[in-house]
């Protein structure tokens, strides 16, 4: 996923993009036009006071398991990203229940589309990843990959589930 991801934004180009990351900074060290990072609690992805200010590329990584209302939050998202703009959001699927607040939900890849498609983005992909040994591995402690670790993808096994959605052109706030 994350080097689909950096393929993704290296392609874009970053550098002519005002990009937000929700609570996290794993895309921050692009050479972004602006780049903005939020934190849980003191931005609620799920609340009503959403800064009046938009984004061309809207990061949402390991963030909607943790959120008590994901139809609210994906709505947000949409608000948040500019007329014609990108989100990407990523969940994990088999992996262990982590708290940190609090671990809510999963989503499969029919389950992702669902829910942008629902908030109003036009899914372009949705993607997955995973395999029987990294589910097994990662069953009590959060295993680091090694060079033999098999990287081949079980679609049926998926460990993580991400998309890339796009705020239409002609669609009101």
């Amino acid at each position: 996923m994350n080097r689909e991801v950096d393929a993704l934004i290296r392609a874009l180009p970053p550098e002519h993009l005002d990009a937000v990351e929700i609570s996290g900074n794993l895309r921050g060290g692009y050479a972004w036009h602006s780049y903005q990072r939020t934190h849980y609690p003191d931005f609620d992805l799920c609340g009503d006071d959403l800064p009046e200010h938009t984004y061309d590329f809207v990061i949402c990584e390991q963030v909607l398991e943790h959120v008590a209302d994901p139809w609210r939050a994906a709505a947000n998202l949409r608000r948040l990203c500019r007329p014609g703009g990108l989100v990407l959001v990523s969940t994990p699927f088999l992996i262990r229940v982590h708290g940190e607040p609090e671990d809510y939900w999963r989503f499969t890849d029919a389950g992702l589309e669902h829910l942008l498609s629902r908030a109003g983005l036009d899914v372009l992909w949705v993607r997955t990843w995973g395999n029987a040994a990294c589910v097994r591995a990662n069953f009590r402690t959060w295993k680091r990959r090694r060079p033999w670790h098999s990287l081949r993808n079980d679609p049926k096994l998926p460990v993580t589930v991400w998309a890339l959605g796009r705020r239409s052109v002609d669609c009101a706030p």
